[in-house]
């Protein structure tokens, strides 16, 4: 699994945070920067009315009625130094025309309309009262005063409106005063920059506790990842070794459950397959079933040129009814398992037992390995005789059949049962020729067709026993041989 795949939990639990977080700095942003505008919009507004006030109901006031208008310019060009906040200040006198008597900027005095602001903001200021108006506007063009800029074109500014009275309270004149906003616009300027800073800050620690949390979120998934795939590679012994105390900690607990059950439910399984091979041999289900044993079904069948051996024991009738059943059982067992391991031991396998009679099966495409299992079932069960001849039991002997032709290896039965079969007309040959050893009194008769087969015949001792024998239920005679022991 990739560190930074956008599917994995790590990622999408920080990129689900670190959004969560712009979001919420952006909030604060946004509210902190409207705050501060505000506050400061009104700081100055407030200032610029408490003046406006103070000089309409007093100096300014006296000095209009006695019309010392060069008093009042000075007292303008005096404030407007002192407080660069001011773009301008303006008297007018309602008297002539509200014509503007006073300015700062001095351009403007004899004017009656300023061109600074539009001519809605002058109509405004001439209805203002003593307690004053207030109005937010813009720069029509360029302010200077002192050889500086004070506002330049567009910049938004407030104008703030105060009646000009006598004692009496009769109207004479208006003042009107111009505050910049570029300060407020620094003042939020600098407090979006702050927000930013903060908002970053915790952006980043957020992120990295983001990391942290994921990281323990993930990584123990991750690990349970990986033991799941060892359990899928054969590790049934493989358990999760994670401790949380939390929902993951409880999934690995059932993991290793599960992966407990998979072992002890594979184990019998894999003794149940062992079982079955012991009915049904492995070379048979790898001739009809290469795919696996899973696939075996009614009606599998494969066409095969193989080595047939047939085995029988002599008097076997007579030796049983002097036996009881349970010794039969353990003879046959004895004996089974005498001349058995020596067909496993040449290449064969047994394909089914018949009483007291033996079938094997030899796959190869020489015959070598099935004359070999015949010399050899003859030395073992000399060696059996010997012991048996110790306990005072009788001699055991055995005829053998061999012969080679094509077969249909397959299963045979209905959905409930199935067997494994051999079937063939090689198959009825070998067990005929196996019966002619009594008559023959022969220890082993092969056919020629295992004969032509063979790739190291120097090997073998034969011995032609009849060049034309006729086999019951054949139209065509055979030859056949002995197969003498060294």
């Amino acid at each position: 699994m990739k560190l930074f795949s956008f599917r994995s939990i790590r990622t999408r639990i920080m990129t689900a945070t670190t959004l969560l977080n712009v979001a919420l700095v952006g909030v604060v942003v946004l509210v902190w920067a409207k705050t501060e505008s505000t506050l400061y919009r009104e700081q100055k507004l407030n200032e610029a009315r408490f003046l406006s006030r103070v000089l309409g109901t007093s100096t300014f006031a006296n000095h209009l009625e006695e019309r010392n208008w060069s008093q009042m310019r000075l007292n303008l060009n005096v404030m407007l130094r002192e407080n660069e906040d001011f773009v301008y200040i303006l008297v007018t006198d309602t008297r002539l025309e509200n014509q503007i008597i006073a300015a700062s900027v001095e351009y403007l005095q004899g004017q009656y309309i300023p061109d600074i602001v539009p001519v809605t903001v002058s109509d405004a200021a001439q209805k203002a009262s003593p307690k004053s108006n207030s109005i937010e506007t813009f720069a029509l063009a360029d302010i200077h005063f002192a050889n500086n800029i004070r506002a330049k074109r567009g910049d938004r500014i407030i104008e703030v409106a105060s009646a000009i009275q006598r004692l009496s309270g009769e109207k004479i004149g208006t003042l009107r005063l111009g505050v910049s906003l570029r300060q407020v616009n620094r003042a939020v300027a600098n407090a979006v920059n702050q927000a930013l800073i903060v908002g970053a800050i915790g952006l980043l620690v957020s992120w990295v506790c983001a990391y942290i949390l994921a990281r323990r979120l993930s990584n123990p998934i991750r690990r349970l990842q990986t033991s799941a795939a060892q359990i899928a590679a054969g590790d049934l012994q493989h358990r999760a070794e994670i401790t949380n105390a939390d929902e993951i900690g409880a999934l690995a607990t059932s993991f290793n459950e599960m992966s407990a059950a998979l072992q002890s439910s594979f184990s019998k399984l894999q003794k149940t397959l062992e079982s079955f091979k012991l009915f049904v041999p492995n070379k048979f289900i790898l001739a009809i079933a290469p795919a696996g044993i899973e696939n075996i079904a009614v009606g599998i069948a494969v066409t095969r040129h193989i080595t047939i051996l047939f085995c029988d024991i002599r008097g076997y009738t007579s030796m049983s009814e002097m036996m009881t059943p349970l010794e039969i059982f353990t003879f046959l067992n004895d004996y089974l398992a005498c001349i058995g391991q020596v067909i496993d031991q040449a290449g064969g396998f047994i394909d089914k037992y018949i009483g007291d009679a033996v079938m094997a099966l030899f796959d190869d495409e020489s015959t070598d390995g099935a004359l070999k299992a015949a010399i050899l079932m003859h030395q073992s069960l000399e060696q059996f005789n010997q012991e048996r001849i110790q306990q005072n039991l009788p001699r055991v002997s055995i005829g053998i059949g061999l012969h080679r032709g094509e077969v249909v290896m397959g299963t045979v039965g209905f959905t409930c049962r199935i067997d494994s079969t051999v079937i063939g007309d090689a198959v009825n040959i070998a067990s005929r020729i196996e019966g002619l050893t009594k008559q023959y009194a022969c220890g082993t008769l092969v056919t020629e067709s295992v004969i032509k087969s063979l790739s190291q015949p120097e090997l073998f001792s034969l011995k032609l026993v009849d060049q034309a024998v006729k086999l019951k239920g054949k139209d065509e005679a055979i030859a056949i041989y002995e197969l003498l022991l060294k």
